[in-house]
């Protein structure tokens, strides 16, 4: 039996076909309980989840699976490092896709140390959690063709499109505030210049940061989600740090983004995409990850400071 989110909830589709195996690893019950609630709305078959003990020496944990879900709250913090290195060297070797899920103390250490395919959420809802297991299958799923019965593959081809259907719609739900992919800074010949200005305008972090706190004052008189902004709030806070010679973690740029942590994850990974962010390893502690502008991002915004400043315009 396939379910979807509909108007009223979960709702149930007839495609009663045993599909993808889904193997959810969890530090607490809830957590445990929450993944097989979505991993059957995804169409999926669940195995006994399992704690991170017993997943960190299950030595048949990714045999026969086709999506590997991490529920990370509740795991001990000493068992969470090695969790995060086994099932993320495990599930990229296999070519598994890995949904983690996990708390906001512990993003900087999943996004350190997972690896790039793995989809990271944080305090997601069920729309969220749903609609990342079905971007995810919409690939792997034609994996699963090989060796069935024609029937069961028309059948399961049914089932694909009607994954790509909901997930296109989830899309539009969940990622609707975010930009195309490849969406970067302009090219600079179209940038905006007053004949004779210079490219650049000096300007310091202090201002930045002025910019910054007026924008959050807003809150204080209007609803905070009429302003949500959260790619230029990131590009203000990486472009401050950068002139105060601060490195930013992931953690900490999820709370600049002002938004709820997972929207601030998805943003993160787009703005990457784009290439107006680069992800940087911390040499001294893997368990950490920093963001910064890339050189393209770096240059968009001096060249948008100096347009503004020539213009005898504010930055707030």
């Amino acid at each position: 039996m396939y379910e979807a989110i509909g108007a009223g909830g979960l709702e149930s589709i007839s495609y009663d076909i045993a599909v993808d195996v889904a193997q959810i690893v969890a530090g607490s019950p809830g957590g445990a309980a929450a993944a097989k609630r979505i991993v059957a709305a995804a169409g999926l078959r669940a195995r006994q989840p399992l704690d991170a003990a017993s997943a960190l020496h299950a030595e048949t944990l990714l045999d026969g699976v086709q999506l590997l879900l991490l529920e990370a709250e509740g795991v001990p913090p000493d068992l969470l490092e090695p969790l995060l290195i086994r099932l993320g060297a495990m599930a990229e070797a296999r070519g598994i896709p890995l949904l983690a899920t996990v708390t906001p103390g512990q993003i900087d250490a999943a996004i350190g140390l997972l690896p790039h395919s793995a989809v990271v959420q944080c305090a997601p809802g069920d729309v969220d959690r749903l609609g990342a297991i079905l971007s995810l299958l919409r690939e792997p799923v034609a994996r699963l063709h090989d060796g069935i019965r024609d029937q069961e593959k028309m059948r399961m081809r049914r089932f694909h499109e009607e994954v790509a259907r909901i997930a296109d719609s989830l899309s539009r739900l969940t990622r609707s505030e975010l930009p195309e992919r490849g969406a970067s800074v302009r090219n600079e010949a179209m940038a905006f210049r007053m004949d004779g200005g210079s490219e650049t305008v000096e300007t310091d972090a202090a201002e930045i940061r002025r910019v910054i706190r007026a924008r959050r004052m807003r809150a204080e008189f209007f609803e905070g989600d009429l302003f949500a902004d959260p790619a230029w709030d990131m590009l203000l806070d990486l472009y401050a740090a950068e002139l105060e010679h601060r490195q930013i973690s992931v953690s900490s740029l999820c709370i600049a983004a002002a938004v709820p942590p997972t929207t601030a994850l998805r943003w993160i990974g787009t703005l990457n995409e784009a290439g107006l962010f680069d992800r940087k390893a911390d040499p001294s502690d893997r368990r950490r990850a920093y963001i910064a502008l890339s050189e393209s991002a770096r240059r968009g915004m001096e060249r948008y400071i100096a347009a503004v400043k020539r213009a005898g315009l504010s930055l707030v």
